[in-house]
This record gives C-alpha cells, structure tokens and sequence, in this order.
C-alpha cells in the first residue's frame, strides 16, 4: 500500500489536471456563478427602475431550465412520440431531435448585453444613417398596464426595422424579436441569441419543429414576454404592405387564456426616405423569386464606401427614418367571451399599421410623381401640400413644421440619387428611377386611395 507507483509525466500531468477541474467544479465554480449571478440581478434591478415595462422573469430563466421545461411538456412529448411512429425511429432519437430545435429556438438573455450593445448600438447606427423622427404614438399605449402581455406587431421594409425600433423602444421594454434563418451564423447567433431574440425555420414544415416552436412561444406569451413580429413574414419586395402570415400570430392568439393574462397588440408602422435593400427588393420584385443575392463583400463594399464619404466631408444621411405607433388591440377588449379569431385579428391588425404609416418626404413626392407626373415644382409642392392637409393628423411628419421644405427635401434626395429629372422647371421620373420610385410610391399607395 505504501509503495512507490512510477507514472510517465503526461499520465501525472493529465491526473492533476482533472483533480484540478474536479476541485473548481466542486468548490470555486460554484461561488463564480454565484458572484455573476448576484451581479446579474443588481443590473436588471437598476435597468427596471427606468424602463415602462420592466424585464419579465421568463426573459431571465436559466436557459437550460426553459429547454428542459419546454422538452418536457405533454404537447411535445406527444409530438415526439408521433413523429417517431411516421419517421420509424425510436423515441430517444426523435427526441434527441426536438432537443436540437429546443436550443436552436430558445434564447440566452443578457441585460447588460442588450441595453449597452444593442441599444446604443441600435442608437448609434440609426443616427448614423438617418434622421430618425418618432411618428404617431396613440395615447392608449401609456394604459397598458403590465400586467399584460404586449406584442409589437411590425411592416417589414428592411433590417434596419429591428436596429430602429429597439432604439425607439429601449426606454419602454426589452424586445424579444422572431428572428429568420439570414442570422443563424456564427458568431452572429450567439450575439443575437444573447439579445433575447428566438431563431425561426421560416421553410420548415415539419410538424414536431412546428409544435417545439409554437411551444416555446406559448411559453412567452404566457410569461409575459415583450416581443415583436412581422406579420408580413418577409420583407416587403413592392413596398406594399403584404397579407399577414398566420404562423407566429396563431401560436400567441392560441396561447391566451381568456380567464387570464390578457395578450395585447401594438401595431407600429415603419417608413423611410431611403431603403439600404430597395435596388435588390426591387430587382427581386422582377424575378418574382426571394432571392437576395447580396454578399458580404457587397455589406463590406459598402461601409467601406460610406466611411470613405464620412472622412472625405461628402456624407449624407439617407433622409428620414420614422416608426408610428397605432391603437393597441386587446384580446380580451377585441374578442370577449368569444373563441378568438386569427386571421380577423390579423387583418385588423395589419389594417392598423396601414393606418399609421408615416408619411415622409421621398414617399409623399415619389407617390405624388408616380400618380401625375411629370409636374412642374410648383404644381408637385402643391399636390403634397393638399394631400399632407387631407391625411389625420399624426401620420405626416413635416421636417422642421414646413410643408414646403418636405417638399423640398424630397426632391433633393432623389435628385441626388439620379431618380428623377427637372428640366426646364419640369420634374419627371428617370429611367433609372422607373421601378425605385413605384416602389417607394406603393408605400403610401392604400392611403392615397381615398384623396
């Protein structure tokens, strides 16, 4: 027993590594967490005596605790089962398969990530490219009280829509965004998973992916998770707001109990003088495929491009960026005692954003020109002055309170990117413009209807 054992050097060195590993994972790992965890809590505590809606306790679960509870409830388990019986697998490997969509769907949220990265740099990024203006805001917004749970259900124009309303939202609530395939790469996932954000297979049709996802939202919903979703599925390739897709939609209007928390939707509605994506919709418009065949050397080029105009003194910004929130419906308000109805609440819900798209200035004249042009510039100033006093109030913002100088600031932006033309007093649409000035026209295409 007490004799001497002779060991190679790696043999002793691996053993004192693993009686290393074993004593931190006993002893010191322990109070590390702890240390991170405490320091964690005192963070939300000072972040939620700011914010309207403060951070659910949901959002800061243990993630492994919400896979685990998610894997483990009747529903998914019966779609396990069902999916091993159609697949002829055993359980254990359809499970194992429900396990994956669980991590890959369910986030990690970092408070301190999401209000120091994302908002300031939403923030940052935002005021970088445009003026950003704060649109309509219905006063029953400031009702809601939080015992609510609210879902900010968004048009989809372009990515910088989930850079802009986080920064308009980062005083109001953490948002917990559907979020598509585009950004399942890493290390982009881990950083968007950090920010509360939930993975969405849009092409999946598989029914246990199906049924692990609308869990997973139903988990959210009913722990009072602020989120947002864009109804439209996509963006949108014509500038026209798109039908709603009924798939996120249906899992929270499904997962509302009527005796209990009610489930409210904010509709917002977002407009820009310059889309960073419009020549690729548009081209993407024509194929009649959604296909985006921007690289990152294209994302890069570009940067690259706008530093270079940044040093040299030639930036400009792209125009106005603004978001407009409408009138909030209530499920319980909506619907009653009675069974709640998808795709009514969806129409009514896109009918709402619609209501409230803002009105800027390269939308207003692109519409004006694309309708009745060519137009000398006294008749256009004319034209976007009348259909400014016609629409409600609220959804038109005027640069500086002055009809004329959103005129002008319309045409100057244009002008600038070779869109449109004025020759002898005459402004007209340019060949190069004749599909990105529709585009931006269809914007406000359902509000023009009626004037």
């Amino acid at each position: 027993m007490t004799n001497p054992v002779t060991l190679p050097l790696w043999a002793f060195a691996l053993l004192v590594l693993f009686a290393a590993v074993t004593f931190a994972s006993h002893f010191f790992f322990p109070s590390v967490r702890w240390f991170f965890r405490r320091r964690a809590e005192r963070v939300v505590a000072r972040i939620n005596e700011r914010l309207e809606r403060p951070i659910e306790p949901f959002k800061l679960a243990q993630r492994h605790d919400m896979i685990q509870q998610l894997l483990y409830h009747p529903d998914v388990m019966e779609a396990v089962a069902d999916h091993a019986q159609q697949e002829g697998i055993p359980e254990n490997v359809a499970f194992q398969e429900a396990r994956k969509y669980a991590r890959e769907i369910v986030p990690s949220f970092s408070a301190s990530a999401y209000f120091t990265i994302a908002t300031k740099g939403a923030k940052f990024l935002s005021q970088a490219l445009y003026r950003v203006r704060m649109g309509h805001y219905d006063e029953a917004l400031g009702e809601i009280g939080n015992d609510k749970t609210v879902i900010f259900v968004m048009n989809h124009r372009s990515n910088m829509d989930y850079v802009l309303v986080t920064y308009l939202a980062a005083e109001r609530s953490a948002l917990s965004y559907a979020v598509g395939e585009w950004a399942r790469v890493w290390p982009l996932s881990r950083l968007i998973r950090t920010m509360g954000a939930y993975f969405i297979r849009r092409k999946s049709r598989g029914l246990l992916y199906r049924r692990v996802l609308a869990r997973y939202v139903e988990m959210a919903t009913q722990g009072g998770v602020t989120q947002a979703i864009f109804p439209e599925g996509g963006l949108s390739l014509d500038g026209k707001l798109a039908p709603p897709k009924m798939g996120l939609l249906n899992y929270v209007i499904n997962a509302w109990d009527p005796t209990g928390r009610d489930v409210v939707f904010v509709p917002v509605a977002i407009n820009y003088d310059r889309v960073l994506e419009d020549y690729i919709l548009v081209e993407a418009a024509k194929s009649g495929k959604r296909r985006f065949p921007a690289r990152m050397s294209v994302v890069a080029k570009f940067m690259v491009n706008q530093l270079w105009l940044r040093i040299t003194g030639r930036y400009n910004k792209f125009g106005y960026a603004a978001a407009s929130f409408g009138k909030p419906l209530s499920l319980k308000e909506y619907f009653g005692e009675k069974s709640p109805d998808v795709e009514l609440a969806a129409d009514e819900l896109m009918r709402r954003i619609g209501a409230v798209v803002p009105i800027l200035p390269v939308p207003l004249v692109a519409a004006i020109l694309d309708r009745d042009g060519p137009l000398p510039r006294t008749d256009l100033e004319a034209k976007a002055i009348a259909a400014m006093r016609d629409f409600k109030e609220g959804h038109v913002h005027i640069p500086r309170d002055d009809a004329f100088y959103a005129v002008e600031v319309g045409v100057r932006n244009l002008l600038r990117r070779e869109l449109i033309a004025e020759n002898d007093g005459i402004i007209e649409i340019t060949h190069k413009g004749s599909d990105v000035v529709p585009y931006y026209a269809a914007t406000l295409a359902h509000l023009f209807e009626n004037h």
